[in-house]
């Protein structure tokens, strides 16, 4: 969500923090744990458009170094099959349909713990995972991105899936 490695790793550790002082009695840590990264994540999102606003040209993730993967023929089957949507996913939604578009479509949360996550209610997860479905079917990127740092974006994404890194994922 956050699309830079140092700002993930700041989020982890502010979770981390929280998670030493969470009630004993939570129904669900995994539920309470990804509320708190997903709000923790929005408001470096909004922080971070605050201070995009005066940066000229087109903003794109930085890139995560990782290690290779095992054959070329692997690497080039996995960037066919994702390359596409996930660039479009990432140039075309805003950032809380990014999160109630992933939260519901990758981890198959449900709309009221999509809701709970973004503190907001079931019907407006469900009208964000709409919007991002329709900008999505639309494909109309918000900005264009070099061809190099797609594949660097691409990459990154796809290291994650293949080492099944759902944080990384998240």
């Amino acid at each position: 969500m956050l699309s830079s490695a140092a700002e993930a790793e700041d989020v982890v550790q502010d979770a981390w923090l929280r998670a030493a002082s969470a009630p004993d009695d939570l129904a669900s840590a995994r539920a309470w744990l990804t509320r708190v990264v997903t709000r923790l994540c929005l408001d470096r999102l909004k922080a971070a458009r605050a201070r995009r606003e005066t940066y000229v040209g087109p903003w794109l993730p930085e890139p995560v170094p990782t290690r290779a993967v095992d054959t070329a023929e692997e690497l080039a089957a996995r960037h066919e099959s994702v390359t596409m949507a996930f660039l479009v996913l990432l140039e075309t939604l805003t950032p809380a349909e990014r999160a109630a578009f992933l939260l519901r479509e990758v981890f198959d949360d449900e709309y009221r713990e999509v809701a709970d996550v973004l503190d907001t209610t079931p019907e407006a997860a469900r009208q964000l995972v709409h919007r991002a479905r329709t900008r999505l079917a639309d494909r109309r990127p918000r900005y264009e991105a070099p061809p190099e740092r797609q594949k660097e974006i691409v990459t990154r994404f796809l290291n994650a899936l293949r080492d099944g890194d759902h944080a990384r994922l998240e």
